[in-house]
């Protein structure tokens, strides 16, 4: 049985591994997967297994919090984040290239499992089948939104990504509209939710799991405050609903909530996904996220810090728990900061020191208190305004606010509408998590970047508004070069 298992990963390691241009990978055929319970486990590992890869994980972290207004890079680099970052985007970037790589491998992987097990198979089956069609869900949707302009912008016009439903390396699909992509990754969660139960640790997909993603897809389909989508948002609503009310899951304390991204995500109640990172095995060292926001023990680049309009949100409730994420750094007075190239220096530690490591740490997907952030934005853009302050005073109770820092519907603390009010609590909670560049954009709202940090030099972009061109990546120049039937964003 252990001989058999190696053999299996280790012609998964042979398949998975290389790096084929454009096209993804012929794996392990289906007909020795088919029904096999040891070689379709070790299969779904091996998927597990991509987002842990930095062209993959790293490069996706850079598409969501890199181009938002959290972050402030104190120097240039060569390193093609930095063009993630300033929005000097051209179709030869390796970030982008390396990522759509990875993505269709990954999706390639999910479908060899997937085509393996029919709907009437074992409850273990069925569980490894929902796995790899929440998988391939979530890459679409990550693929989606890197390449795919906002769903309320046409979607039914606009395009998104080429949809992998097989597993034919010959087969390279044209791009979906964003509609029929946003439409087949509804289609998988709903069958992975149907699919899995409940069992499943935090590190693996369940049927919670399908639905918390659920709940951030509809929400992204939720459209703008003026114009919203009411069905899409009574969904995200009601999927955020189904995961806080399952019970399998608790806001941590105040004081536990500081050290929330250095526990193991097994050890975290709060943790709905996260992709585990074992120590001695899976630190990214100088290649880890943690090492461009973090320096500690002469590890880590330090040079991407919490941003100015960000820093005086946070510091507007001295008390607020979330000020443990930021770390100012200062000279031996203990007074000055410390600068770089003239940039005041705070660090940011939500991806260091899990187990004592400087540059290690198990990147979070999905966790509870997105959810209730979630379902107060949908009640917001249900008229719910009450609702929706209820779930926003919930979040801020636990970062160890009260009293005059709570809001009230007669009291939204100088805040333009009670949808400001949620979009301000979902910047200061899912701060560095690449979530917050989308949250703007997908609502119809300009991003401001008329703050300090390198992106001001040359012909900076400071104020981009949601239909920029520059909101979405291009499509990689490696892959227009061998797939004629792709299109090349604007």
């Amino acid at each position: 049985m252990i001989r058999r298992l190696f053999l299996y990963l280790l012609m998964l390691f042979v398949a998975f591994g290389c790096n084929l241009n454009y096209q993804p990978y012929d794996g392990i055929p289906e007909s020795e997967l088919k029904e096999d319970i040891i070689g379709l486990n070790g299969a779904t590992i091996g998927n597990y297994n991509y987002l842990k890869d930095g062209y993959y994980q790293r490069n996706f972290h850079f598409f969501g919090e890199y181009g938002g207004d959290n972050v402030s890079l104190s120097g240039t680099t060569s390193d093609h984040l930095f063009f993630c970052y300033n929005y000097e985007h051209f179709p030869a970037m390796t970030n982008t290239t390396y990522f759509w790589e990875k993505a269709y491998q990954l999706m390639v992987g999910c479908n060899k499992v997937i085509l393996s097990i029919d709907d009437n198979s074992s409850a273990e089956l069925k569980q490894l089948k929902g796995e790899n069609l929440y998988l391939r869900a979530q890459t679409l949707f990550h693929l989606v939104n890197t390449f795919g302009r906002p769903y309320y912008q046409s979607p039914e016009t606009n395009l998104g990504v080429p949809m992998k439903l097989d597993d034919q390396v010959i087969n390279v699909p044209t791009r979906g509209t964003v509609k029929e992509v946003y439409d087949r990754i509804i289609a998988d969660l709903l069958q992975a939710e149907a699919l899995m139960g409940s069992e499943r640790s935090n590190i693996y997909a369940s049927k919670e799991v399908a639905q918390a993603l659920l709940s951030r897809v509809y929400l992204y389909m939720s459209g703008t405050p003026e114009n919203p989508n009411l069905s899409y948002a009574q969904k995200a609503k009601e999927y955020a609903g189904k995961v806080i009310e399952s019970d399998r899951y608790r806001l941590l304390g105040t004081e536990d909530y500081k050290t929330y991204f250095r526990k193991l995500p097994e050890q975290n109640t709060e943790t709905i996904f996260a992709v585990k990172h074992n120590v001695d095995v899976d630190d990214r060292g100088w290649e880890s996220i943690g090492s461009m926001y973090n320096h500690i023990a002469s590890q880590g680049w330090g040079e991407m810090y919490a941003s100015e309009p960000y820093r005086d949100l946070l510091d507007e409730n001295a008390e607020d728990a979330r000020h443990a994420f930021i770390e100012p750094q200062y000279e031996s007075d203990g007074v000055t900061l410390k600068e770089r190239n003239g940039y005041p220096i705070y660090y940011i530690n939500k991806f260091s020191m899990q187990e004592e490591r400087p540059t290690l740490s198990s990147p979070v997907y999905l966790r509870l208190a997105e959810m209730y952030l979630n379902r107060a934005e949908a009640n917001v853009k249900l008229g719910l305004n009450d609702e929706a302050i209820d779930d926003v005073n919930i979040i801020r109770e636990r970062a160890g606010l009260s009293g005059d820092a709570l809001y009230s519907p007669n009291d939204l603390k100088g805040r333009e509408s009670v949808f400001h009010v949620v979009l301000e609590e979902r910047r200061l909670e899912l701060a560095f998590e690449a979530q917050r560049k989308w949250d703007i954009f997908r609502n119809g709202l300009t991003l401001d970047r008329n703050y300090p940090g390198t992106h001001e030099q040359g012909d900076a972009l400071l104020f981009v508004p949601p239909d920029h061109p520059r909101v979405v990546f291009y499509i990689p120049e490696s892959q227009i070069l061998v797939q004629d039937n792709l299109v090349q964003n604007p």
